[in-house]
């Protein structure tokens, strides 16, 4: 019996709203120096859950770009262009935006107790901190896999698109391995490219080496990766069954994951470079899932559960952008507590939580705690019907 299907899956603001929760639950513990291993980025190369929340996210973005162009028929126009582009350059500068007002809270806190006058005090903060602001992030990458994965959507034919992501995948996997530049080190091309544009002081370290995870060069891949959420999309749109999406959902899902496992030998599973490999693993376990909150949620109608994550992803870019604000701001600002400075956070984690429940869980704890602020304001924007666009 065909399944209805209405305008709008509530699965795919389910699948949103669990990849922004788990953003940012992961970027907030209690300490980073206790964390539980799932909740933890692979060191380098491997897998673990903490992995999954930006690629689901990113190959969600794919599904929901299709869906909307698609009332558009695709159609190429300047007014399209420079609409894009105008929404693309905001994002990136919300982005910058932020990891400006992360120095600017973090460049206060460290000089409090600095003997400068105010006024030398105000230019180390706000001008020459500056030299150390971080260029790239996860909203920046955003901004460019969307920007040019719908210029790729408009310009061109559907029926073309799988060609181009393989084609994407194949030069990434052969440029990384040809150049030898599997190791996070100083020749590695990732490295070498992002040092020689965005320049050292501006970007990322790993392990004291300048390294982004959030590149120029690995952005490519980020394109192939958005268009599998694109191609799902179009499984989506062009299948009115819920049952025959499902099918269709699990078969793509399985086939790339498999691809993605075996090209785990030559070219490793590695979130950082975003390898070929992260990407085909990461998309596959993303379809699946989604076929799997469509059968759930769609199909069968188990819906009393979803209110929390649909809460996060009506609007998901807002609610995150606001919980690295508020989480600036518990780090940094603080106050004199038996008898050294203490800030909001390692206040209600030291002092609070941790003589409760230890340091480990009492990391934990914390996370949960802050990700049930963010939704209580994400709620009563949901509530309220408030949606917040870019």
């Amino acid at each position: 019996m065909a399944q209805p299907t209405s305008s709008r899956l509530l699965s795919l603001d389910v699948l949103r709203g669990i990849t922004i929760a788990g953003m940012i639950t992961v970027n907030n513990p209690g300490s980073w120096s206790h964390i539980y291993a799932p909740l933890r980025h692979a060191a380098w190369n491997g897998l673990t859950p903490t992995d999954l929340v930006f690629p689901f996210f990113m190959f969600i973005m794919g599904v929901s770009m299709y869906l909307s162009y698609k009332k558009f028929d695709f159609k190429f126009s300047n007014q399209t262009f420079f609409k894009l582009l105008r929404r693309s350059v905001l994002l990136f500068l919300i982005g910058l935006g932020l990891n400006y007002f992360g120095l600017i809270c973090r460049g206060f806190s460290s000089l409090r107790e600095v003997d400068m006058g105010f006024g030398d005090r105000l230019l180390q903060v706000f001008i020459y901190n500056l030299e150390n602001l971080r260029i790239l992030g996860v909203l920046q990458r955003l901004a460019l896999v969307s920007f040019f994965g719908s210029l790729t959507i408009l310009i061109v034919k559907p029926k073309h698109i799988p060609w181009l992501i393989g084609g994407i995948l194949v030069f990434y996997w052969i440029l990384m391995v040809g150049s030898n530049s599997l190791e996070a080190n100083a020749t590695n091309l990732v490295a070498i490219m992002d040092t020689a544009i965005l320049g050292a002081s501006h970007m990322y370290k790993i392990g004291g080496i300048p390294f982004d995870p959030e590149g120029l060069l690995s952005t490519l891949p980020c394109i192939a990766h958005v268009l599998i959420g694109v191609t799902a999309g179009r499984i989506i749109d062009t299948n009115k069954d819920n049952g025959v999406r499902i099918q269709k959902l699990f078969i793509l899902g399985s086939i790339i994951l498999f691809i993605g496992f075996l090209m785990d030998y030559s070219f490793p599973i590695n979130k950082t470079l975003w390898s070929s490999s992260y990407v085909l693993v990461t998309c596959g376990l993303a379809l699946l899932l989604l076929g799997l909150l469509i059968w759930i949620i769609d199909i069968n109608g188990k819906r009393k559960w979803c209110v929390f994550f649909e809460s996060f992803g009506i609007n998901p870019m807002a609610i995150f952008v606001l919980a690295g604000i508020i989480s600036n701001l518990i780090s940094n600002i603080g106050f004199t507590y038996a008898g050294s400075w203490t800030s909001i956070k390692g206040f209600i984690y030291n002092s609070l939580l941790v003589p409760v429940f230890g340091n480990l869980f009492g990391s934990l704890v914390f996370a949960l705690l802050f990700i049930v602020l963010c939704w209580s304001i994400a709620h009563i924007l949901y509530k309220k019907k408030i949606y917040i666009k870019i």
